[in-house]
Order: structure tokens, then C-alpha cells, then sequence
């Protein structure tokens, strides 16, 4: 089982999300068998902030002087699903979802499941560095869309 813990640092937040940590419980139950770790306890931590704040993580932890949409901090390199796993940190920028801002909540609920499936991917060792790693990885996020889109709203 899946256990996220849910922060956030930015107010238009819960604007848009009412229960934020429901909402990121039932995308997480709405992962496939394999990824759902049943009978395990495997936990994460999920900043919900800005790009003001996003820039300086990427600034002091990727040397890059600027926003992003997400940052994900693996706990460990290697991987290994055991009884009890803290897999790392994720953190979202609110101001790179919420654009255009005329969009509706089912848009922007959904870009929020995309980004933070290819957050926890990246928390169980996936990446895009290479090529083949990139097609690797974008098959397993829309495995894992395909899975959640019908079930969270």
C-alpha cells in the first residue's frame, strides 16, 4: 500500500483541490497491481508549491536557475520494495498546471495525475536521460494514466 504524505505551500492549492490528500490516496489506489505494493508499507512526500519556490529547489539541487513543472528526489538509487520503504520526495509547481488559466477542473486534475505518475516513476528509478530510457519510461506513465484516468475524477 501506497501512503502519500501531502504538503503544501502554496494556497491556490486547495482552491482547486478540496481534499488534496484524497485526491493523490485514490490515483494511488488506482494503480495497477504490481505498482499498489500490497502488503508493504511504501510512503512518499509530496510538496505542492510554486514556481517561486520550485526555482530555488532546482537551483540548489540540479544547478538550474529556473522553474520547473516537477522535481522528484529519489530516497535511494537502488530501489527495493521491501515490508517498509520511504521511496523519496516529490514536489509540483501549482503555476505550471494551472496554465491557461481558463482551463476546467477536469483538465486540470488530469494534468496533475500525469505529472505525478511520472514523478513516482522517477522514485522507483525510472528516467529519460537516454533515449530508449525516455520510451521506456513514457509506456509505463501511460500504463499507469490509462489505469487512473477512469477511476479518480
Amino acid at each position: 500500500m501506497i501512503k502519500v504524505n501531502v504538503f503544501s505551500e502554496e494556497k491556490a492549492w486547495s482552491k482547486r483541490l478540496k481534499n488534496t490528500n484524497l485526491f493523490f490516496e485514490k490515483i494511488c489506489k488506482a494503480f495497477p497491481k504490481r505498482y499498489q505494493f500490497l502488503n508493504k508499507k511504501v510512503t512518499l512526500s509530496l510538496l505542492l508549491s510554486n514556481n517561486r519556490n520550485i526555482k530555488k529547489l532546482n537551483k540548489n539541487f540540479r544547478n538550474k536557475n529556473k522553474s520547473t513543472d516537477i522535481l522528484s528526489f529519489p530516497f535511494s538509487r537502488k530501489i527495493k520494495i521491501s515490508k517498509n520503504v520511504y521511496l523519496g520526495d516529490i514536489i509540483i509547481s501549482y503555476n505550471y498546471l494551472d496554465k491557461p488559466k481558463s482551463q476546467d477542473l477536469k483538465l486540470f486534475k488530469e494534468k496533475i495525475i500525469k505529472i505525478f505518475i511520472h514523478g513516482f516513476l522517477h522514485l522507483l528509478g525510472f528516467n529519460h536521460i537516454k533515449n530508449k530510457d525516455y520510451f521506456k519510461m513514457l509506456k509505463e506513465e501511460n500504463l499507469l494514466y490509462k489505469h487512473v484516468k477512469s477511476k479518480v475524477n
